[in-house]
């Protein structure tokens, strides 16, 4: 090989510039709502809380409105604490003291212990009872009558 002859390389494929891509659109999702991602969740708290919820406000509004007050004077028959879950106080007294006709009793419920004590202390004896009636009490753990004792007084010493 001389000088005058050139070695030829052959041409080599020279890389080509990148080419621009077009741009993509981004496919962005519409945001979920809370409901839709935790349907299963909102589902079993709606079942559970909504009920204890109404129960709530009515158990608070029969509690709290009184259909009507009112006192009774009897004899003391019974008083006793029962109940499984909730322990209230259950008594009834006898209105009518007339021998030979049938005895008239009247039920109720105590919710205050130091009522309770009075009335413990006056088996037997004619007491006064004052009370609120409350309708519609939605279970029996406030109480198995709607005649809620507020006050006695004991009228035979």
């Amino acid at each position: 090989m001389t000088d005058d002859e050139t070695t030829q390389v052959p041409d080599e494929p020279r890389p080509e510039p990148p080419r621009a891509e077009p741009a993509r659109e981004e496919v962005v999702e519409p945001r979920r709502s809370f409901l839709r991602r935790h349907w299963g969740k909102t589902a079993i708290a709606g079942i559970v809380l909504i009920p204890a919820l109404v129960f709530t406000i009515w158990a608070g509004i029969a509690l709290s409105w009184s259909y009507s007050s009112g006192n009774r004077v009897g004899y003391l028959q019974k008083l006793s604490k029962r109940g499984w879950l909730c322990k209230t106080w259950e008594g009834e007294i006898q209105l009518s003291n007339i021998p030979g006709s049938a005895p008239v009793l009247f039920q109720f419920t105590v919710r205050d212990d130091s009522i309770a004590k009075v009335l413990e202390n006056a088996g037997g004896k004619q007491v006064q009872l004052y009370y609120d009636q409350h309708v519609g009490v939605p279970s029996n753990c406030f109480g198995d009558t709607e005649y809620f004792v507020k006050g006695v007084r004991i009228l035979q010493p």
